[in-house]
This record gives C-alpha cells, sequence and structure tokens, in this order.
C-alpha cells in the first residue's frame, strides 16, 4: 500500500494506492477510520460468512468529496496534486489496483482501450458546481 501525504502540510494524507493482490487473507482496513469514504479488502474462504445486519440510519455531513477507481479491467495512469495543486506522484494502476483520493486533486488518463473501471465517491451527488473545482494544468 503506497500513502501519499502532502508535502506543503506533510502530516495530511492525499491519496492511497493499493491493490487487491496485497492481502494474503482477512481484513485489510485501507482508509484511516476518520475518513468519509471506507474502504476494506476482504478476502474469505468458501464457508465464511457473517450475522444478517443493517445499517443504522444517522444524520452524516461530509465537508469533502471522497473518490476511489477499482480498475477492473486495463490500464490508467493517475495523476496525482498536492494541495498547492503541484503534481505529487503519478502511478500506474493495472487490473486489481485501487485509488482512493482524499484531499488534493486528482485527474486519469486511459492507457489502454477498453479499460473498466468502477468509481465509488461520497454523496450525495449535487451537481457538479458543488462537487468539483478544476485546476489550471
Amino acid at each position: 500500500m503506497k500513502k501519499i501525504y502532502s508535502k506543503v502540510e506533510p502530516s495530511i494524507l492525499l491519496h492511497i494506492v493499493t491493490s487487491v493482490n496485497e492481502i494474503k487473507s482477512g481484513r485489510l482496513d485501507v482508509v484511516p477510520e476518520k475518513e468519509y469514504i471506507q474502504l476494506a479488502i476482504l478476502k474469505m474462504n468458501k464457508g465464511k460468512t457473517f450475522l444478517p445486519h443493517k445499517h443504522i440510519i444517522k444524520k452524516k455531513v461530509t465537508d469533502i468529496a471522497q473518490e476511489s477507481w477499482v480498475v477492473f479491467q486495463g490500464k490508467v495512469k493517475c495523476i496525482f496534486y498536492d494541495l498547492d495543486d503541484s503534481i505529487i506522484d503519478e502511478p500506474i494502476l493495472e487490473q486489481g489496483s485501487i485509488s482512493i483520493t482524499l484531499r488534493g486533486a486528482h485527474n486519469y488518463l486511459i492507457l489502454e482501450d477498453n479499460t473498466t473501471v468502477l468509481e465509488y465517491k461520497t454523496g450525495p451527488y449535487l451537481g457538479q458546481e458543488f462537487d468539483k473545482q478544476f485546476i489550471n494544468k
């Protein structure tokens, strides 16, 4: 797992890159508990189960949209930016790779035809004007 911290504010975690191949068995919590988007990788054997459950409805307020990409097929170049909009890292994601942006900007370049990703982000989505601020790069 690669955790990318800000060079401007070194205590701030901006981006995380990991892969489903990084866990042998059990559970790997990828994102710190305090973040809005949560991600764990679970690798389990046949017969594993959990108690039936539902999640408690509670009011939550998020002050930032956080986003994750999971690559199912193909290859993606991530361009990750620091708090001052400078490029901080450019990892390549392949099948089974995962990126999480907690803070800072990001951009993606698809490197292969038929690349397929799952995109997850915190909601609700209120439209681009409330969700995104474009940077000039």
